[in-house]
């Protein structure tokens, strides 16, 4: 198993869904998705509006039996359409494609490279986007929204002359996933704006073709459903469910603050949530039948308490609890867990996890064990690596495997035998730089390579970062990401971070090599000219650091010197520029915190705080057109987005106050409150995120600016926006920036008057350049000079 794997359940039976289809729905069908990642194991079963009593039912079977099969260490969670949990929308990334139709309209999942289709997609939602197949016709559009129109090799996205600038942002996110897991890259987007429709000629053109002439104006927009879902409540209870009388009593037990100890292993419980969620806990030595039928008396609870049919529900194993049901309780310790600075230990099967020694053989025979490991083999099978390069496959000598460069793509296909039949896995990895015409010949070429092997390959595209299991594994520990063409301010110096205990999960990631790059929690590989030093934060292991000794052997055959945090030399401060404050909070040493930090984005709009959690917390996450908060329990950060809007803005501080009195764990009132400004992030924030850059936003210049369609030459892959508008008063430059395609594969006296043709992309909007170059201005301009020309060519700038 892989990081997630959905299936459809149609005709009673379970139907493998295949990686391209990954995010489209039939509103008639029911699905169970399997999310895995290094510590839990999570099992979503979904609902189409217009599936059957019977799906349903038998749905919710499966998924008990999946959960028995796996030892009873996933988190079970039951999902409703256009209700769906932000944890599920998160694994969708891109967005939610609702389909109409299921097993009884005779569906087939989307084949890549089919282009005999026509659709209009409905899309709404800021941070989670959901695209609903609606009528083809004018009369499904409104003012407020955008729409997609897919029509196989075209795709025409129309902007609701009221749309914002994130919903057009993330319906163009969507439009350029369809296109390239659904048609291999071989399709084109273009972009018009409903409000400037003269403007796009051509593309009008095209959707008046298909949608004939409009008559009478558009309808108005329409209110996004706002769920209160996210919403806290005061109004938290405890139940115990017990079936010793032979028929289901549920008991009530406890009202908010609750507390750990009112947990007993030997029975199962339902923590309401006001009707919001419901979350069920199972004890470990709980009967079979409390336990095996916990989910369906979840939803009994739903019913009986006339809460709506989409309320979200989770069901949770002791030893296996959720971030958010521990957030619930004044304090949760996990058992063997000690005090001060020591290591935190958790029990029961899902923490045994991490120490089973893998023995090949053991997984072939014992599929659950091999489902918990996230491993298919102890990954010792063939690897063959290839980089693009000028659009095209390079292959790899084995003496560079392992060593990944930021601003690159690469196709991994790993070879395995079982039951004496050849497996393949096709992984797409895409640096965290790498332009967008890399992305997209990278999902080409790994559509050609899966022609190559007759469609046997699984194919995992993975993000820099976000590497699953078993692709650490293939590298023995010595997965090395360079970022490249940062610049360094010693002379050689080169600093990487250094995270996992051993070989399955270990990586070491180049970090910008300065002081303030360090954190006490990890080990960190320091390499001048002469030597490498091995620097030990306190909080660090001693599995983390034999790890980062393997790692220093492949970087270098230089002399290597342990530095203990503390007792640094001045040369290793002189190597990283001097020495500086850097992520020292004690708190940060414990292996696990007993609550796990959380982020959501804010919103004070309707007039109630309201929260959406995001999953897997990450620099990306951060999107300027917000107010982020992030709860570490002992502090609470607002980070402020550049776009944020000026009354959440103005209100971040009486928001965070609210969330504070309404919290179910009856948090103390007086807990820190810090104000964050994008771009000026203090170590005491940064230090929560992974390998964070510093740079992302240090010279951005990013106003608002809002995309636009240039339609006048034809379809494009890309879309523009409009003019620039400084953030601060010290800001570079103001006026208008110009469109791409007055720059693009222009000769000099073809340029508009005034430009510097040896320098087009400063005539560009940050988020044009952004999708030519594929980085932002600021990495550009990090950039050695004949990787930026490099990038300049492939765009037509140069």
């Amino acid at each position: 198993l892989y990081s997630w794997s959905p299936l459809c359940y149609i005709n009673m039976k379970m139907v493998p869904v295949p990686d391209q289809a990954f995010g489209n729905f039939f509103e008639g069908d029911c699905y169970i998705v399997l999310y895995g990642s290094s510590n839990s194991m999570d099992v979503h079963y979904w609902i189409g509006n217009s599936s059957s009593q019977d799906e349903q039912g038998a749905a919710a079977i499966l998924v008990t039996q999946l959960d028995e099969f796996l030892g009873g260490s996933p988190v079970q969670h039951r999902e409703v359409q256009a209700a769906e949990s932000s944890k599920f929308r998160s694994y969708f990334r891109n967005g939610l494609i609702y389909k109409k139709g299921g097993v009884d309209s005779g569906f087939r999942h989307v084949e890549s490279n089919v282009y005999k289709i026509l659709r209009l997609l409905h899309i709404k939602g800021r941070k989670h986007v959901t695209a609903t197949e609606v009528e083809v016709s004018w009369s499904s559009f409104n003012s407020g929204d955008v729409f997609l129109l897919d029509m196989g090799k075209v795709i025409v996205q129309w902007n609701g002359p009221q749309s914002n600038r994130s919903e057009k942002l993330k319906a163009m996110l969507l439009a350029q996933d369809v296109r390239d897991r659904e048609r291999g890259g071989r399709a084109q987007i273009g972009v018009v704006e409903g409000g400037d429709e003269e403007d796009s000629p051509e593309l009008m053109k095209i959707m008046r073709a298909v949608l004939g002439q409009r008559s009478g104006k558009l309808k108005e927009a329409e209110p996004d459903d706002t769920p209160d879902r996210h919403q806290q409540t005061a109004n938290i209870r405890l139940y115990n469910v017990s079936d010793e009388s032979g028929k289901l009593v549920v008991q009530e037990v406890a009202m908010q603050p609750l507390t750990q100890d009112l947990l007993h292993s030997t029975e199962c419980y339902i923590v309401d949530q006001g009707g919001s969620s419901v979350l069920v806990w199972k004890g470990k030595e709980a009967s079979i039948e409390e336990r095996r039928s916990a989910l369906g008396r979840a939803v009994g609870f739903i019913k009986a308490k006339n809460y709506s049919s989409s309320t979200n529900v989770e069901v949770m194993a002791e030893g296996g609890e959720s971030a958010m049901f521990k957030h619930l309780f004044i304090s949760w310790t996990e058992k063997g867990q000690t005090k001060g600075l020591g290591n935190v230990y958790t029990t029961g099967k899902i923490a045994k996890v991490e120490q089973v020694k893998f023995d090949v053989m053991e997984l072939y025979a014992r599929p659950e064990l091999a489902a918990q490991q996230r491993m298919v083999d102890d990954a010792s099978g063939q690897v063959q690596i290839w980089r693009i390069e000028d659009l095209e496959l390079r292959e790899l000598h084995p003496s560079s495997f392992g060593q990944f460069y930021g601003g690159d793509c690469y196709l991994v296909l790993y070879t395995y035998k079982r039951a004496s039949k050849l497996q393949y896995i096709l992984y797409m990895w895409q640096g965290r730089h790498a332009t967008q015409d890399e992305i997209t010949s990278c999902a080409y070429q790994a559509v050609a390579m899966d022609n190559k092997y007759s469609g046997v390959p699984v194919q995992v595209r993975v993000v820099m970062g976000k590497e699953p299991r078993h692709f650490l594994a293939i590298f023995k520990g010595k997965l090395i990401i360079f970022e490249s063409g940062v610049t360094n301010p010693g002379p050689g110096a080169r600093l990487f971070q250094v995270r996992g205990t051993h070989e399955m999960n270990t990586r070491a990631t180049e970090v910008p090599a300065r002081s303030s790059s360090l954190n006490t929690n990890d080990v960190f590989l320091l390499k001048t000219d002469h030597t490498i030093y091995l620097w030990y934060g306190k909080g660090c292991s001693g599995d983390e650091r034999e790890m980062a000794k393997a790692v220093a052997d492949v970087l270098s055959r230089q002399d290597k010197q342990v530095v203990m945090e503390g007792q640094e030399p001045a040369e290793f401060w002189v190597a990283l520029g001097g020495k500086a404050p850097y992520a020292c909070d004690k708190r940060l040493q414990k292996e696990e915190t007993p609550h796990s930090p959380r982020l959501f984005e804010c919103s004070n709009q309707t007039g109630r705080f309201r929260m959406t959690e995001v999953e897997d917390l990450t620099q990306e996450d951060l999107d300027q057109d917000d107010v982020m908060l992030l709860d570490t329990w002992e502090e609470i950060f607002l980070w402020i987005g550049r776009s944020a809007n000026e009354y959440e803005t103005k209100e971040a501080c009486n928001s965070a106050l609210e969330y504070l009195r309404t919290h179910p764990a009856g948090r103390d009132p007086d807990t820190p409150i810090i104000s964050v400004k994008q771009g000026y992030e203090p170590l005491t924030f940064t230090g929560w995120f992974n390998a964070w850059d510093p740079q992302k936003w240090s010279v951005s210049r990013s106003g608002t600016p809002a995309i636009t369609a240039r339609g006048k030459t034809g379809l494009s892959t890309s879309h523009s926006s409009s003019c620039f508008i400084p953030a601060t008063p010290g800001a570079p430059r103001t006026g208008e920036y110009l469109g791409p395609e007055l720059l693009i594969n222009k000769s000099p006296n073809e340029l508009p008057k005034g430009v510097d043709p040896n320098r087009r992309e400063d005539y560009l909007s940050d988020v044009d350049l952004e999708n030519l170059l594929g980085c932002s201005r600021s990495g550009f301009q990090r950039l050695p000079r004949w990787r930026q020309n490099d990038l300049k060519k492939k765009a037509g700038l140069f």
